[in-house]
């Protein structure tokens, strides 16, 4: 996905204890078991997010913080990886969309600070900054996912190492990554029934209307 970190080692601010990351590094020859594609869509559904857009990662020293899982924008998913040691974290959003060097100046960076963006080329993804904030950006096929932390606190060498980490959850991270569907969860979205089929979809509150 990017271009290998090789024996490049986290500066300032890193944790290379290598203990507490979230699963297997899928970059070792892994063969960790994939997770069950019907128990992923159900979990995630049932928090509102597209299985497809559900994504784990790794850096030394970090590991989920459980509290942070949940839905990103309109069906899109965030979590965010704390380091014990160092008391510094990054975020890891997935949504739909696309970056290109036309519009990336223009995306902010993490969920939006008002500053400018600058934007650098590192292999298949973007290195980017805006304010106190920096963020790699990886382009996938009609998503993005981005890891977000802050420039003062966390090297630009972890969020390098966890960018090319990322990958759909295995078994095991996903049962420790999303709570387990309710029992009847919809596992595809709820049909509404009072909603015009033109419009901006608000329902019809005229007098009258409900009889």
């Amino acid at each position: 996905m990017l271009v290998s970190c090789g024996t490049e080692e986290a500066g300032a601010g890193a944790d290379n204890t290598g203990t507490g990351t979230a699963g297997s590094d899928k970059g070792t020859g892994s063969s960790a078991a994939p997770a069950d594609p019907a128990e992923l869509a159900a979990r995630a559904r049932a928090l509102g997010i597209a299985p497809e857009l559900v994504y784990v990662t790794e850096a030394p020293g970090f590991a989920v913080a459980q509290q942070s899982v949940g839905v990103f924008g309109g069906d899109g998913f965030h979590t965010a990886y704390f380091s014990q040691k160092t008391h510094s974290q990054f975020e890891l959003f997935v949504d739909r969309g696309t970056l290109t060097a036309e519009n990336c100046p223009r995306t902010q960076v993490g969920q939006g600070s008002g500053e400018s963006v600058a934007c650098e080329r590192d292999g298949d993804a973007w290195y980017r900054k805006a304010g106190g904030q920096h963020e790699y950006a990886v382009p996938r096929d009609g998503h993005v996912i981005r890891l977000v932390g802050d420039a003062n606190r966390l090297d630009r060498a972890i969020l390098r190492r966890a960018a090319e980490a990322t990958h759909h959850p295995d078994a095991a991270e996903l049962t420790a990554l999303l709570p387990p569907a309710p029992d009847g969860a919809a596992t595809e979205p709820v049909e509404r029934g009072d909603l015009p089929p033109v419009g901006d979809g608000a329902p019809n509150n005229e007098v009258g209307a409900s009889g």
